[in-house]
């Protein structure tokens, strides 16, 4: 049996500014089509008035900025996004080469099952939905009086332990939770990034710009390229030094390639459909 550590604490919710941190290991596909899957931990931070989730290692980053005293900042294609409590809107932030913020409305209607089993030592329950195209399985307790989970799955009655789909791509395990004494400030690290606030555009121009991207993946490089003066400089794509323009044709097949190889998110609905 897989191993499963849980620290669990006994919550009595209350108004005060405390995180109640719970960290998931999140096992993903970004390319259906192998076996290969990725993993990371994420955070979920349920605060008096919002909850965040994130990368745990935006938190990582935020520790040694604070004990060095720098700046520096991160980002990779798992997903970040801030809620309201008690509330089925996001603000989804996502990357394409700016940061941008994107709300989006996602209640799930559950369908609760009276099959139970244990993790960690807590009894849950057996909840399934259909969401984002694809079919979940949570497994839920009623002993943490959280209506909470990862990514956007909230809203069953009681904390979401464990969630996966039915094609075995996407899976979110709860690996430990803790209290911190106050609430966790993560504007530096999720909703600003280097210091700028992201652009909040609507979810159809999203889409536009995820598309023209795709068929000019390398605009914005090009253009740097074009305007250099540092005889020094070196320019690389995907591990390739570029030397010369007659590259970009090619490097842009690849990046194009890559592009459609890993198209495989979390709301296979919203999946772009690239030519």
């Amino acid at each position: 049996m897989k191993r499963f550590l849980l620290v669990m604490m006994m919550f009595s919710i209350s108004l005060t500014a405390q995180t109640h941190r719970f960290i998931y290991e999140y096992h993903f596909k970004t390319d259906s089509t192998t076996s290969e899957k990725r993993k990371v931990s994420m955070v979920l931070d349920v605060n008096p008035e919002n909850v965040k989730f994130y990368n745990y290692d935006f938190v990582v980053t935020d520790s040694i900025n604070k004990t060095r005293g720098e700046n520096n900042v991160i980002w990779d294609d798992t997903p970040a996004l801030t809620r309201k409590r008690n509330s089925t809107i996001n603000s989804n932030y996502i990357m394409i080469q700016n940061m941008f913020l994107v709300e989006t409305n996602d209640k799930i209607d559950w369908d609760l099952d009276n099959e139970t089993k244990t993790i960690g030592g807590y009894n849950v329950q057996k909840a399934t939905a259909k969401f984002g195209g694809r079919n979940w399985t949570a497994w839920f307790t009623k002993d943490i009086s959280l209506n909470e989970g990862p990514y956007k799955f909230r809203g069953l009655p009681g904390m979401i332990f464990e969630i996966y789909d039915d094609k075995d791509n996407f899976k979110f395990s709860l690996v430990k939770s803790y209290k911190i004494s106050k609430t966790y400030e993560t504007l530096e690290i999720l909703e600003k990034f280097g210091g700028q606030n992201p652009i909040k555009i609507p979810e159809s121009r999203l889409k536009k710009m995820m598309l023209d991207y795709y068929n000019d993946p390398l605009h914005t490089f090009k253009e740097h390229y074009k305007n250099n003066t540092n005889p020094a400089a070196r320019f690389m794509v995907m591990g390739v030094e570029v030397r010369s323009p007659e590259q970009f044709k090619e490097l842009s097949e690849m990046m194009q390639k890559n592009i459609k190889r890993n198209n495989n998110p979390i709301e296979i609905d919203k999946a772009i459909r690239y030519n």
